[in-house]
C-alpha cells in the first residue's frame, strides 16, 4: 500500500473513531506510518485529506448496499438482505456518524459526500420498493419514497441505540421490525390477488 493509501485509510478510521476535529495530522500521520513530508506531498492538509477519506468511505458503503440491493430476488427479499447485513453496529455508521460532526457539516466539501450517500441511499431502497410494488409484491398503497427514508432512518437510528445500550440487541430488533413492517405490506398485497 502507497503511503498516500495509508494515509487515506488511517484517516478514515480515525474519523470513524474521533471524527473531524479529534483527528489531528499527527494521529494520521502516526496510524500510516507517514512522515509530515509524505502527507503534505499528497495532500495539502487534512481538509483535502479527509475529503478523499470521507469520499472513499461513501463510495464503499454505497457500493456495499448496491451489491444487496441489486441482487436477484424479490424486493423484500433485497430490502432484508440489506437490513441484516453483517455491521459493526457498536462503531456506528462510518457515514452517519459524521453527520453528527459540526466541523464535517459546516465544510460544503466535506459534507457533500455525506449527504450524496444518504441521498442515493433513500433514491436506491425507494427503487427496489417501486420494482416489488410494480411486480405485485407490495401493497400498491406503499409509498416507495417515505418508506425508504424510513428503511434508512431506522438503520441509523439502530446504530445510535447500541451505541447508547452497548449492545447490538436494539439493532437488531429495530431492523427486525421494519423488515416486519414490509414483509406485512407484502403479505397484504398477496393476498388482495
Amino acid at each position: 500500500m502507497s503511503s498516500a493509501e495509508r494515509l487515506i485509510e488511517s484517516t478514515r478510521e480515525l474519523l470513524w473513531e474521533r471524527g473531524y476535529t479529534g483527528t489531528s495530522p499527527r494521529a494520521i500521520q502516526q496510524r500510516a506510518g507517514a512522515g509530515q513530508g509524505s502527507m503534505y506531498h499528497h495532500f495539502s492538509g487534512k481538509p483535502e485529506l479527509a475529503r478523499a477519506a470521507i469520499g472513499r468511505t461513501a463510495e464503499e458503503m454505497r457500493a456495499t448496499a448496491e451489491a444487496v440491493l441489486s441482487a436477484p430476488g424479490p424486493a423484500l427479499e433485497r430490502i432484508a438482505a440489506y437490513l441484516h447485513r453483517e455491521r459493526a453496529v457498536l462503531r456506528g455508521c462510518p457515514v452517519g456518524r459524521l453527520t453528527q460532526d459540526p466541523d464535517v457539516m459546516a465544510d460544503a466539501t466535506l459534507s457533500e459526500p455525506v449527504k450524496q450517500t444518504f441521498a442515493w441511499l433513500v433514491g436506491r431502497i425507494a427503487e427496489v420498493l417501486r420494482e416489488g410494488r410494480d411486480r405485485g409484491e407490495l401493497d400498491v398503497a406503499l409509498d416507495p419514497e417515505s418508506t425508504a427514508a424510513t428503511v434508512v432512518a431506522v438503520v441509523q437510528g439502530g446504530y445510535v441505540l447500541a451505541r447508547a445500550a452497548g449492545s447490538s440487541e436494539p439493532f437488531d430488533r429495530a431492523v427486525s421490525g421494519v423488515a416486519s413492517l414490509l414483509a406485512a405490506r407484502g403479505t397484504s398485497a398477496r393476498n388482495d390477488d
